[in-house]
């Protein structure tokens, strides 16, 4: 009931951001473009900074050694994601074949099914009730997932006419600045180098890093005030695409992993990684590209509104499970 307690005040506190920033879109205190100024800041700045200080302050030979395990039962959830998705996707969109806009709904569909908002959203959580040292191994768990989301998340959210092919999104992937930062701080903590980093360095990145949760929450909520809120809750499979990211999805992966032996540390770094709502890439990617975006931003505010009840209510009944 602790865990549960903790987690609902986190949730909580997460929606109210959220609305904070819905509200400075819908009355125009902000203008239009505060979302890239935002989402700029968050993939250059905060979420660098986060993963940098957590790297360089927890990683050394001895801990990247205890925890390397982390890393191969993240590629295999990746793996078997993306697989499901596949299948899960043509329940919500059939006979996608030879119309080009119920093909990309599909790999919208694909996308969410793959990934829930790991980063924003699980750092925050992650942070709030477990603090650094668990941060530190969430890092590590979801590094594959942040380079498949950036490249074959980024390969199938982009319209096909205007994709540029796996091999280039992988590389793309791999050298965005959180990825950039999260082995980096790895690399410093490894060699040692991390120990003569100036306190002055350190103190910034630790004071950066502390703005990342707020303002994706805020960022969240402002990208979603950009659209009609009638009709975003209007799309009924997108209330079933959410039960399923929020509840069944993580649900089947956590008896899996009981099943197969797992300890109760992956157990609980796949939850929080797995139950997270859907995230904003399925906006993002797609406005960058020419792409539709409605779908995802109905996607974004149903999952996100639900997780504020589905999210502590999964974490108590796996808490007590585990």
């Amino acid at each position: 009931m602790e865990i549960f307690s903790l987690t609902l005040q986190q949730m909580l506190m997460m929606f109210l951001l959220i609305i904070v920033g819905f509200v400075l879109r819908k009355k125009s205190i902000l203008p239009d473009n505060a979302q890239a100024t935002m989402s700029k800041l968050e993939t250059f700045l905060f979420v660098p900074a986060l993963s940098l200080y957590a790297q360089m302050t927890k990683c050394n030979v001895k801990t990247f050694t205890e925890n390397s395990s982390l890393l191969l039962y993240s590629l295999v959830l990746v793996l078997v994601a993306i697989v499901l998705a596949y299948g899960l996707a043509a329940l919500f969109v059939r006979k996608a074949k030879g119309s080009p806009e119920r093909e990309y709904q599909r790999n919208v569909y694909k996308y969410a099914m793959t990934f829930g908002n790991f980063g924003f959203m699980g750092n925050f959580i992650i942070l709030g009730i477990w603090g650094e040292e668990m941060f530190f191994k969430y890092s590590l768990f979801t590094l594959v997932f942040s380079i498949a989301c950036n490249s074959w998340g980024l390969f199938v959210l982009i319209p096909k006419d205007k994709s540029a092919g796996v091999l280039h999104n992988l590389k793309k992937g791999l050298l965005t600045p959180p990825v950039l930062a999260l082995v980096g701080g790895i690399i410093l903590g490894l060699t040692g180098v991390a120990n003569y980093v100036p306190d002055f360095i350190v103190n910034a990145l630790n004071n950066a890093s502390k703005c990342q949760g707020p303002v994706a929450m805020v960022l969240a909520g402002f990208v979603i005030g950009g659209y009609n809120l009638k009709e975003l809750l209007l799309n009924k499979k997108v209330y079933v695409a959410s039960l399923f990211r929020l509840v069944l999805i993580p649900a089947v992966f956590m008896f899996a992993l009981k099943l197969v032996g797992a300890s109760e540390e992956i157990q609980l770094l796949s939850l929080i990684c797995l139950a997270t709502p859907l995230g904003l890439n399925t906006i993002v990617f797609p406005a960058a590209y020419g792409g539709e975006t409605k779908t995802g931003a109905s996607m974004a505010m149903i999952s996100h509104v639900l997780s504020v009840i589905t999210i502590p209510l999964m974490y108590l009944v796996f808490m007590v499970w585990l």
